[in-house]
């Protein structure tokens, strides 16, 4: 793969990192709702660097941006995995959660803003509405890269070892008498 196609391809990358970072953004006052939970991962950021007035700006910035940055990781990493391309993005969404979740506990007392944040270790509700966000983030990121990544200069895997009509390749079968 040549490098200005690698820089194509993370660029792409970054935009639907980024744009599934804003879903998941856009919908979490609803998801508030249905697992009648207070996480917020736009609040939790942007209380980090400004815990008064003004968090919700710089939180979804930074929110967009983690995203991106995501983004362009997968799509480096996603033509390589060895599952089907529809289940990569939430894949490594929920991969991604299921590692970083233990560290909650990290946030519920470390965080300059932790007394204005619901606890989240221990709640299955945030739990829960977190899995949900990552499942979406992932199949959001997934689609959205693998469409806009469609023409990328990918070098092929290898043949498959079967035809579309179920009997074996016949290239393979006569390679093989020859070696």
């Amino acid at each position: 793969m040549s490098n200005g196609s690698v820089t194509n391809r993370t660029l792409k990358g970054a935009l639907a990192g980024g744009v599934a970072a804003l879903a998941w953004a856009v919908q979490q006052p609803l998801d508030k709702l249905i697992f009648r939970s207070r996480y917020d991962d736009v609040e939790l950021l942007g209380r980090a660097i400004r815990p008064g007035p003004g968090w919700y700006r710089i939180g979804l910035v930074m929110h967009v941006q983690n995203g991106a940055l995501f983004g362009a990781l997968y799509a480096n990493l996603a033509p390589g995995l060895p599952i089907p391309p529809a289940l990569r993005g939430p894949a490594c969404g929920l991969t991604e959660h299921f590692v970083l979740w233990p560290l909650v506990g990290l946030t519920d007392r470390f965080h300059p803003a932790h007394d204005q944040l619901p606890a989240l270790s221990g709640s299955r509700r945030a739990f829960a509405q977190a899995t949900w966000r990552h499942l979406l983030f992932g199949y959001v990121l997934g689609e959205l890269e693998r469409r806009l990544n469609v023409d990328s200069d990918v070098a092929p895997g290898p043949a498959p070892d079967y035809a579309s009509n179920g009997h074996g390749s016949l290239e393979r079968a006569v390679s093989a008498v020859r070696d």
